[in-house]
């Protein structure tokens, strides 16, 4: 869904990117949120030598924080709701070579306690993407007591 043909949507966006600009871990890892819009939510890292592996792919665990984290913003976008990782289930592809990771994310299955999630995760090297990593999450949708509770609204 287009973010114009949504005027709901813009307040659901601001504090979500709000919510992110707060998140250390993802300004330690240097992860940017590059696309957002209603169900779904795009996150890319740059390479850096803190990020592999003593191979020097990427490490799996930077894949893993990118699923763990757009696939819970794309599910606080389906209802401006706040959201937090109940699962995921991470299958790694191939290794993960080149100067950028770009995870996606998606909704399945908007729910009002728990939505399904999937992600896939690219490497891009000299501008070609290859898919590394593919996952699906459940992720438990906070109701505005909870979210009040943990001073944490929308992701």
């Amino acid at each position: 869904m287009r973010n114009e043909a949504d005027p709901e949507f813009a307040a659901v966006a601001e504090r979500i990117h709000a919510n992110v600009g707060r998140q250390g871990f993802m300004n330690l890892v240097g992860a940017e949120l590059s696309e957002l819009s209603r169900g779904t939510c795009t996150i890319a890292v740059e390479r850096r030598p803190e990020l592999l592996q003593q191979h020097g792919f990427f490490h799996g665990g930077v894949t893993a924080f990118l699923v763990d984290n757009a696939t819970t913003i794309a599910a606080a976008t389906s209802r401006g709701q706040a959201a937090l990782t109940a699962e995921y289930k991470l299958n790694l592809l191939s290794p993960a070579v080149g100067e950028k990771l770009i995870c996606r994310a998606r909704v399945i299955k908007p729910g009002r306690q728990v939505s399904v999630v999937a992600a896939d995760v690219f490497c891009v090297s000299d501008g070609v993407e290859k898919h590394t990593a593919t996952a699906l999450a459940s992720i438990a949708m906070l109701s505005e007591d909870v979210a009040a509770q943990t001073k944490s609204p929308a992701a």
